[in-house]
């Protein structure tokens, strides 16, 4: 199976994903880095890993409509059968979910369905949770809303900073979304309404 993998900044879980490839923790191949971002570090990463990146410009288009038939004609060429989003700073819309139903997988950091959005970890730490966490799940027509594959919690210790949560929260990550990902490679996730049921 060839994998996608969608980022718009660093990189830290695309380079997690790309070593358990490299591993064969993850039995399939990394075929392409998207990426909107002309500025984003996780470029270099990839060039370094010999993985194709295909970087486009959302400003070359004149609606999300047309951006995103692009993308969708580029995963076809290279027949990805599997989409991880790994910080691409964009909401897909519904068309583009449909052409891909049940094959893209995003990361969240926080226990879904709490603190939704682009800045999980900041706003649990402000609301003064005592735990929260790591969330990996399918991608639908609404905003991490999709149904749930994984999850693991991370305490939230009485000396943490942002920081050191952040630390603790990207240390789960790197470890559970590859194993999502294995899972759904290995055809062991299964789909039933909002629940997936991992098989043997």
């Amino acid at each position: 199976m060839n994998i996608a993998v969608f980022a718009s900044g660093t990189g830290s879980n695309f380079a997690a994903i790309a070593s358990a490839v490299r591993r064969k923790q993850i039995p399939a191949k990394l075929a392409l880095l998207v990426c909107d971002n002309p500025r984003a570090k996780v470029m270099s990463k990839a060039k370094r890993a010999g993985i194709e990146v295909f970087l486009i410009d959302r400003d070359s288009f004149k609606d999300k409509r047309s951006f995103e038939k692009a993308i969708i004609a580029r995963l076809k060429q290279a027949r990805i059968g599997c989409i991880a989003l790994a910080g691409f700073m964009r909401i897909l819309g519904p068309e583009f979910v449909r052409a891909f139903k049940n094959r893209i997988i995003n990361i969240h950091p926080a226990l879904l369905p709490a603190f939704k959005g682009g800045h999980g970890i900041a706003d649990a730490f402000a609301y003064g949770v005592k735990v929260t966490g790591v969330t990996v799940h399918f991608v639908d027509e609404h905003m991490d809303h999709g149904p749930i594959i994984m999850q693991e919690a991370v305490p939230v210790r009485e000396h943490d900073t942002l920081a050191s949560l952040e630390a603790a929260i990207h240390r789960v990550e790197h470890r559970l979304y590859p194993h999502a990902i294995r899972l759904f490679v290995q055809g062991r996730l299964k789909v039933r309404g909002r629940n997936v049921v991992i098989t043997k």
